[in-house]
This record gives C-alpha cells, structure tokens and sequence, in this order.
C-alpha cells in the first residue's frame, strides 16, 4: 500500500457488532460461525474480535448458500476453504508464470549468445573475446599475472 489511510480487504478493522450490521447478521451469529470456523476474526490485545472486509464478504455469502442452495454450514466451510486454495494456487501459478517469462528470456539470450561464439568458431577468428564484447580502441586492458617464485630447494 502507497497509502497509510488505505485499508486491504484482510485488515482486521471491525469490532463485532460493526461487522454484524454490515454483514446483515446478528452478533451472536458470528460468534457461532467463528466456532464452527467459516470465519476466523483477529484478536485484539484485550481479546476482542476485529473483522476484515473479507470476513464480512464470507459472512454475507454464508446465508446465500445455506438458504437458496441447501448446503450446510460444514459444506460452506468446505467450499469457502476450496475457493481459498483455488486462489491460492492463482497466485502460485501467475508467479511461476513471470518466472518462466524471465527464464526464456534468459535461455534466449543465452542461445544467441552460443550461437555468435559457435560462428567466431568456425570463423576461426584468433581474438573472439574482441568480438563478443566490443571495446573502444581508447580503452586499455591490463592483464595481471601473479610473479612466479622459485621453488624452495629441498634438503637432502
């Protein structure tokens, strides 16, 4: 976050009865699906729920499933949890995807690379390190080379 007013959807901001308003529920109705685990608020120092705008999402799609599709609260749970993974996984996946996007990058530049040392090879070219990386005439190289030191003499 660029800004330190704006709030993520999973910053626990809401006191339970907040929470219960917006989610259309009753207080003590949350408490139930915190027990049974569809939602799981954050705990302040002195123990008091705080809720996240996602929390409340979930809440308000627990009624929907309940009622008009019959499941119950332990298959809700077991969808939510399912969604969850899925989303997950999303992220796993669109992470691996730019990896890989990088790492053909890499591979093709390697290629051209193999390629242009594969061509001053055949081209028998007797400097190729002065092809492969161009340098300006006005540039000096200087090659350092350790100074040989005789080989101790050894006693007999």
């Amino acid at each position: 976050m660029s800004n330190p007013y704006e709030l993520s959807d999973d910053m626990p901001v809401y006191v339970i009865s907040v929470a219960a308003s917006l989610s259309g529920m009753h207080p003590q109705t949350l408490r139930g699906y915190e027990r049974v685990g569809l939602v799981t608020p954050r705990r302040t120092a002195g123990g008091g729920r705080r809720y996240s705008m996602r929390d409340i999402l979930t809440l308000r799609q627990s009624p929907r499933l309940s009622q008009d599709e019959g499941i119950t609260l332990s298959g809700i749970k077991r969808i939510l949890d399912l969604e969850r993974d899925l989303e997950q996984a999303r992220l796993v996946a669109a992470e691996l995807h730019a990896e890989l996007s990088v790492l053909r990058n890499e591979l093709e530049s390697t290629r051209a690379v193999a390629a242009r040392l594969a061509e001053l090879r055949r081209s028998q070219n007797v400097n190729p390190a002065a092809t492969l990386v161009p340098v300006r005439s006005s540039t000096k190289v200087t090659f350092w080379q350790a100074a040989r030191t005789p080989a101790p003499e050894q006693a007999e």
